[in-house]
């Protein structure tokens, strides 16, 4: 069997074609674009006006089932789908979301795919990159600053301090900032109130860069951003501290596009970095256009699966953006299916349980419910659905034509198993031609709901159809802030759901396709310049935390200067 070398070690003997020869592949010209070093770039927006007679590509959306808790290769899918399709012939880019480097440094790893099915220079990629987040985070920071500093100089605003909202951001797993205080050591330091910190991802700021069209729209929707109320209940804006002209300043050259590119010289753009169980999880609006001007295809990716990043990727990229999906591809595992069927404890960090290593064909049909269901959301919209298998050493054939065969009865096209892993783009041939067949085919493309419905009938449409809950409950506090919102003109905004992407319920215990429970919304919170309400369902953390034994543990440098360690 092959051996396949670590990600960094493929990564670091890997030859790229320099950024300026691929962008000159592309079609683009020296003033289309700015070297970040030999290898990377970013795009200047004017290439949407120099192309914008172009017939735009086909657009390909790669989401999954539910995962583990190890992830089940949605990146490396979307890669190698990339690969091959270009193994066959056609013209394609991939737009992917930036990594954060919390999870880098924690427990989950970076998001440049892996094996042979990579996105380079990975080390780039995974640790500061062009610095895009950095601008996120001090475009957040100053706006924070700028929110203490008008309360403690006479409160001009009125600003109810109990009634900020507004979290200082980082790029690291840190719980001890999850919730402080700050402003102590007497008034020359501000004034004392409790707060936090959120990862720089999960900031406003960066749902706002994925989904700004221009300049001017990341300016306005940098304005409308609510950070507190004042003492009658007035929202209280980043345009009226002043804050918005500035931070677009700050963002200005994070709204371009990133270039870079795949083991096997695809384009890739990889750009914004949303969280999919707090924000939209989808890589930017700009990056999708760009790329739908300049190839054949374009593979994108929505974070967690088709209950989260796909659902916000149709329903709110798409309404926003205009963008129309021609395919949609869910990535499953034989292994994560097996979990659903009701085998094993996977644990972020330890060794895959044994018994999910083994042929169980009673456990994995029980499992394949998930995969039915999470078909059957992606058909809500209209779009032709493809299955990739991705295939893992111990699966066998039995295992895999099962899984084919529950695709098939759910409604997919087909289901194909890859092994772009091992194997690069050659291992996702017959699945590149099954995307291309099924771009072919006519779509109907819906949103799951309108705008006009109420903030309350979006709520328990997506419940009841997406999450499969008998219904609903609200706590005083979402009652309250549901008032609100609509009362302030907000309601038809779309919802962003914040809840884990360990279940399609709330509950991430809940494995496979949890029924009859209720579904608890414990609070609102709109994101008025990204364009949604995003209600809280169960627990989640802005924040996460290390582990007792991080990635960084593994991350370090040679006696060479070389980077040893990251995945």
């Amino acid at each position: 069997m092959k051996q396949v070398p670590s990600d960094l070690e493929i990564a670091q003997s890997h030859k790229l074609i320099p950024i300026v020869e691929l962008a000159e592949q592309m079609g683009l010209s020296e003033d289309d674009f700015e070297t970040y070093g030999k290898y990377k770039a970013k795009i200047n927006l004017s290439v949407l006006d120099k192309f914008a007679d172009r017939p735009q590509g086909k657009l390909i959306d790669v989401t999954a089932i539910t995962p583990t808790p190890l992830g089940e290769g949605k990146t490396v899918t979307t890669i190698g789908l990339t690969q091959g399709l270009g193994k066959v012939g056609k013209k394609v880019i991939t737009t992917l979301r930036q990594p954060s480097m919390g999870p880098v440094f924690g427990i989950k790893g970076g998001a440049a795919g892996g094996g042979y099915s990579q996105v380079v220079p990975m080390e780039d990629i995974n640790i500061h990159f062009t610095g895009d987040i950095h601008a996120v985070a001090a475009a957040n920071n100053l706006l924070a600053a700028m929110i203490d500093t008008s309360i403690l100089l006479n409160n001009p605003l009125n600003i109810d301090p109990m009634t900020v909202m507004w979290n200082r951001v980082v790029d690291i797993n840190d719980r001890a900032l999850r919730d402080i205080v700050i402003g102590l050591g007497g008034p020359l330091n501000g004034y004392p109130r409790q707060t936090g910190f959120d990862m720089a991802v999960a900031s406003e700021v960066m749902a706002i860069l994925a989904l700004a069209d221009d300049l001017q729209d990341l300016r306005q929707r940098l304005g409308r951003i609510v950070v507190a109320y004042t003492y009658d209940g007035k929202p209280v804006t980043a345009e009226d501290l002043k804050a918005a002209g500035a931070m677009t300043v700050i963002m200005k050259e994070a709204l371009k596009p990133n270039l870079i590119q795949t083991l096997e010289g695809q384009p890739c753009i990889m750009h914004a970095g949303p969280f999919a169980n707090i924000a939209q999880g989808n890589n930017s609006v700009i990056a999708d256009r760009v790329a739908l001007k300049l190839a054949d295809y374009v593979v994108t990716e929505s974070g967690f699966g088709a209950d989260l990043g796909m659902e916000k990727f149709m329903d709110i990229k798409c309404r926003q953006s205009g963008l129309r999906p021609d395919c949609v591809v869910i990535t499953c595992t034989i292994r994560a299916l097996k979990m659903h069927g009701g085998l094993g404890k996977v644990v972020a960090g330890k060794p895959l349980p044994e018994e999910l290593t083994k042929e169980n064909l009673p456990a994995l049909e029980r499992g394949c419910d998930n995969l039915a269901h999470h078909i059957k959301v992606a058909r809500y919209y209209g779009v032709p659905v493809v299955v990739a298998i991705n295939r893992f050493t111990p699966d066998t054939d039995p295992e895999v034509e099962l899984v084919q065969k529950k695709a098939l009865e759910a409604g997919a096209q087909g289901a194909y198993p890859i092994t772009v892993w091992r194997d690069g783009g050659e291992g996702a041939v017959d699945l590149a031609r099954a995307v291309v067949e099924a771009c072919d085919r006519p779509a109907d493309f819906k949103l799951l709901y309108p705008d006009e419905l109420s903030i309350k009938e979006k709520i328990e449409l997506l419940a009841t159809k997406v999450y499969n809950a008998a219904g609903v409950s609200y706590d005083p506090q979402a009652e309250k802030k549901i008032k609100l919102f609509e009362e302030m003109g907000l309601g038809k905004l779309p919802i962003c759901m914040a809840k884990t992407h360990l279940s399609i319920s709330h509950d991430p215990s809940a494995k496979n396709v949890p029924r009859d429970y209720i579904f608890p919304i414990r609070d609102l919170r709109a994101s008025v310049g990204a364009g949604f309400i995003y209600p809280l369902a169960g627990t989640m953390r802005t924040m996460p935390g290390l582990g007792s034994k991080p990635a960084a543990h593994m991350v370090d440098i040679d006696e060479n200067g070389k980077t040893v360690g990251l995945f």
